[in-house]
């Protein structure tokens, strides 16, 4: 039987709705074995004017990503003051690197949410800070299918042992995540395989947009779900795309990638849509 969650979402599916993964400190706590995987993780702290939170990284590498608000990140002896954002749809956002097998704090003097997207990895790399100028910025596909991708952690643009992040904002009536493509296997060349989180924040009060999982094999992930701010969306094998935004509300949403195969972002697209906008 497919791996399906249907457009109310379910907490033990593959659609998460906003507040069914709340955990401890965390508005949202998504981990390898929450999943169902081995690799990849999200979560996202909300933290009070004044607030501070800790952490230990464990066998993961995590990257603090502020989705508003500003926070100092302190990992052991280094210290980052990363300035944020008003919100996700406002700009890039500068960001900071924590090692596997470190401890670390956020600190926010006027509060904010952050997340923080892991991985399990083998290398402790050093600590580092991501600024917002040096983020890529693309626009990916053209008409309806225009989005602009934040590859502020791509395999290609700041290195990491095992994840891959990216941000992108699709605009409202857009699509993006189109063709639908997989990367669920590995195939030298063409495909690495990868599991994947998406999270979701619709601009605008009411807004929603909707995603996409269908089946690459016999009883693989199979998901059609109304998604909202604060909802993630597991992919763990399967086409994933379209992500679809609704007219008059931007959809921004945070991917976050690992796998047990090389750190690259190689996918086969939906031979039935290959020849759709990309």
């Amino acid at each position: 039987m497919s791996r399906t969650t249907t457009d109310t979402g379910s907490a033990d599916g593959l659609h998460l709705p906003h507040g069914s993964t709340a955990r401890g400190p965390y508005a949202l706590d998504i981990d390898p074995e929450r999943a169902g995987w081995t690799h990849s993780a999200l979560r996202v702290v909300e933290l009070p004017p004044g607030g501070t939170h800790r952490f230990d990284a464990g066998d993961s590498e995590w990257l603090v990503v502020p989705l508003n608000g500003a926070c100092t990140v302190t990992v052991e002896d280094d210290v980052f003051s990363l300035s944020g954002r008003d919100d996700v749809f406002a700009s890039v956002t500068d960001f900071a690197y924590v090692p596997r097998d470190t401890h670390t704090q956020i600190a926010s003097g006027a509060g904010g949410r952050f997340a923080l997207a892991g991985a399990k990895c083998e290398r402790r790399l050093p600590a580092r800070y991501g600024p917002a100028p040096e983020v890529p910025v693309e626009v990916r596909g053209s008409g309806g299918c225009a989005r602009r991708v934040r590859n502020f952690a791509s395999a290609d643009a700041f290195a990491c042992d095992r994840l891959i992040a990216v941000e992108v904002i699709t605009p409202g009536g857009n699509w993006s995540s189109y063709p639908p493509h997989k990367h669920d296997e590995e195939v030298p060349g063409e495909e690495t395989r990868l599991e994947e989180i998406y999270y979701f924040e619709i601009e605008g009060r009411g807004g929603f947009g909707y995603q996409r999982v269908s089946p690459s094999r016999e009883g693989g992930a199979d998901v059609l779900a109304e998604v909202r701010t604060g909802d993630t969306v597991l992919v763990p094998d399967g086409w994933h795309g379209p992500s679809v935004a609704q007219p008059g509300h931007d959809m921004y949403y945070l991917n976050v990638m690992a796998g047990p195969g090389g750190r690259e972002w190689r996918i086969r697209f939906h031979p039935d849509h290959a020849d759709g906008y990309r």
